[in-house]
């Protein structure tokens, strides 16, 4: 375990590890922990290295040596706590019914610029959070009765895109709490969001309850004036409505992926 929580946090970050090692202290420090592994566990080379093990065995870590690997390995596991989480404890992905539309960087201006008669109420999510997963289904049965032509639902994944966390200034860091956002987009324009933030950037706590969504966004109210704009002579024109697309995902990806 003190050997394998290292190497997994390692390999859950291949994508960064470029620009990881152009870093010339990296590259030695992972140099140097490689060639410890490697003389202390490969014959001939470990043979005439000395031990504390009652065995005598020098192919072995002693207990010193175990003691100083969980120790970092302690310290790795909470460097990289949503790396590890997101391998060992994630929870189920929300796989049911939903009228939301998935953004991208490229989609999620053009969208909300479209047609500023269209409110749209956009949450802003990670996959590795398990507050977002637990949301999840309460923001589907949301989307389902309250889903119209003048209110829209929608969400970004932040963790993925994170020029659009700082576009719209939701913080990834979990020491935040931001995750997840709901923000409610008028006129092309925030107008709200929840959770709020302290001037310390962190959030103030909120429960991100079916009740509480419904109450603070006034839901009800946005939908019966969303639905008089349809019945009246200002109803959207047909190219430009957005029409609820059931699990639309960007660029191809199919829902599970996301």
């Amino acid at each position: 375990m003190a050997v394998l929580a290292p190497l997994f946090a390692l390999l859950y970050s291949v994508p960064r590890l470029s620009r990881w090692l152009a870093r010339p202290y990296c590259l030695l420090s992972a140099l140097l922990s490689a060639a410890f592994l490697l003389v202390r566990k490969l014959p001939p080379l470990c043979h005439g290295l000395p031990t504390q093990r009652e065995d005598g065995n020098p192919c072995d870590f002693d207990w010193r040596e175990v003691e100083i690997l969980m120790f970092l390995s302690a310290i790795v596991m909470m460097k990289n706590r949503r790396s590890m989480f997101l391998m060992t404890c994630k929870p189920p992905l929300y796989m049911g019914p939903e009228y939301i539309k998935y953004f991208s960087d490229k989609t999620i201006d053009e969208e909300l610029e479209r047609d500023k008669r269209v409110t749209w109420i956009v949450e802003f999510f990670a996959n590795w959070s398990n507050d977002c997963q637990s949301f999840a289904p309460i923001y589907a049965d949301l989307s389902l009765k309250y889903n119209c032509t003048g209110l829209n639902f929608g969400k970004v994944d932040v963790g993925r895109y994170t020029d659009v966390s700082t576009r719209y200034k939701v913080s990834t860091s979990p020491l935040t709490k931001q995750l997840p956002t709901l923000i409610l987009f008028q006129g092309g324009k925030e107008v709200m969001r929840r959770p709020q933030i302290d001037k310390k950037g962190r959030a103030v706590s909120w429960t991100f309850s079916e009740e509480n969504v419904i109450r603070e966004f006034n839901l009800n109210e946005l939908y019966q004036r969303a639905k008089k704009i349809s019945k009246t002579g200002d109803s959207i024109p047909e190219e430009q409505s957005v029409a609820p697309v059931p699990t639309t995902v960007p660029d191809g990806e199919s829902k599970k992926d996301k």
